[in-house]
């Protein structure tokens, strides 16, 4: 991923002293198993360790895989450099997957514990917010249109309701890719015994993979990664709902613009939401790295490496830009400047149309069918839209209405303590609290 969207922790996962560092550790602790089970002597286990403190040299490594065309016996070459004549004794019944599959898996559990604390940062910030402007009346809006009245807490307690999903998700996502297989060229362990793939598991936090055919299974991966995409989506439905809040026809909330910021090279007026609008962007990658995960669960036989080259390139890349997307989107809600004055000019641009449902429920109460309900509103509600007349006005002025409801019944519907009576109960089953 390109640096204008990364951070340096998740990158540091992805970065090639990481995964030799990886590929040791894998190596070091089957040799351990295999000195207990007798396979290869104690010294020569011992003997690899010794390397523990090597700051492995990733550019001689290049230059032995530019010869032998192996990315793993480069490695076991380096190794044998520095830990001498014992390295014969290193990936004994092991092959390339098993070290390739277990070290992107350790990968991918720990890209996703960072992604876990990002969503928590999320989370408390969309909490915050949700219960600054718990009462905060903003107009609803269907279709783009005036509906009924909401609260900008409500809106900000969805999105913590949608990120809290996401983190369960991330979880049973993390679970299911956090495998080991160490069971050698076709998973059947004909050449080790499955007690080093249980101790090397043990070793890493992983669980041991109930079978696999010299691969792991690639659902696995594909569920991981489709999780994120969902994530990214999320990310997106918060984004694009900032960016409407801030058009100019609308500003109820806009990004936060510091000082000496500039939005235009033409127009010095401008401010815009290029946050968000980034956001969205990066949430179409994100996404766009679920596809190629899932057309890598079909491969030959017990396996080809056509997911190999997809998955150098998805796994940094997903992880990293999803990292980048959270923090950001972060940001933007816990410095997100809000304008209830806006809200509620915007709210009552229609001289009190929103409450157009509460007439209509209340006619048909009085005994009035639906149909006839719905006319005599409708009726009423052109007028608001075509005149600019006065909503309530023209409902006191309605003979046909007034038959039905009088003047302090059509005050109390026009109320707006009806819209936010349950913001409370709304906050207790998103929250848990009173």
């Amino acid at each position: 991923m390109v640096p204008r969207y990364s951070r340096p922790e998740m990158v540091a996962i992805w970065s090639p002293e990481t995964k030799f560092r990886i590929w040791f550790e894998i190596e070091a602790h089957a040799c351990d198993a295999q000195a207990a089970l007798g396979v290869i002597p104690q010294e020569a286990a011992e003997a690899v360790w010794t390397a523990k403190d090597v700051a492995f040299d990733v550019a001689r490594i290049d230059a032995i895989e530019a010869e032998v065309k192996h990315d793993v016996i480069a490695f076991l070459t380096h190794l044998a450099e520095h830990v001498g004549p014992m390295a014969r004794y290193v990936h004994q019944g092991l092959t390339s997957s098993d070290v390739l599959d277990t070290c992107l898996n350790v990968q991918l559990t720990r890209a996703a514990d960072i992604l876990l604390a990002d969503l928590d940062a999320l989370l408390a910030a969309l909490k915050a917010r949700a219960l600054e402007h718990r009462n905060t009346v903003c107009i609803g809006r269907s279709h783009g249109i005036h509906a009924e009245p909401t609260t900008f807490g409500l809106k900000m307690a969805q999105a913590y309701a949608e990120f809290a999903r996401a983190r369960a998700r991330l979880v049973a996502a993390r679970a299911e890719v956090a495998t080991c297989a160490i069971s050698g060229a076709v998973g059947t362990f004909a050449s080790i015994d499955p007690a080093v793939e249980a101790h090397v598991a043990a070793r890493l936090g992983l669980a041991i993979e109930p079978i696999s055919t010299q691969v792991i299974p690639r659902d696995r991966h594909a569920a991981f990664f489709a999780c994120l995409a969902v994530i990214a989506s999320s990310v997106e439905r918060l984004a694009t709902e900032v960016r409407h809040l801030q058009r100019t026809e609308v500003l109820e909330a806009e990004e936060y613009f510091s000082p000496g910021q500039k939005g235009s090279s033409a127009m010095p007026h401008k401010r815009n939401p290029v946050l968000t609008e980034n956001l969205t962007g990066l949430a179409r990658l994100v996404r766009g790295y679920a596809m190629p995960a899932m057309e890598n669960v079909a491969l030959w036989h017990e396996r080809d490496i056509s997911h190999s080259s997809v998955e150098r390139a998805i796994g940094p890349d997903a992880t990293i830009t999803l990292d980048f997307a959270l923090a950001r989107l972060t940001g933007v809600i816990a410095k997100l400047v809000v304008y209830p004055e806006a809200m509620e000019r915007n709210l009552n641009k229609f001289r009190g149309l929103v409450h157009s449902q509460g007439v209509l429920l209340a006619l048909t109460q009085a005994g009035l069918s639906r149909e006839d309900s719905y006319r005599l509103v409708q009726r009423n509600a052109m007028k608001v839209w075509e005149q600019g007349a006065d909503f309530l006005t023209e409902l006191k002025a309605d003979a046909e209405i007034t038959a039905a409801l009088d003047g302090a019944t059509l005050d109390a519907i026009f109320d707006l303590a009806r819209h936010t009576r349950q913001v409370d109960a709304i906050f207790a089953r998103v929250f848990g609290e009173a």
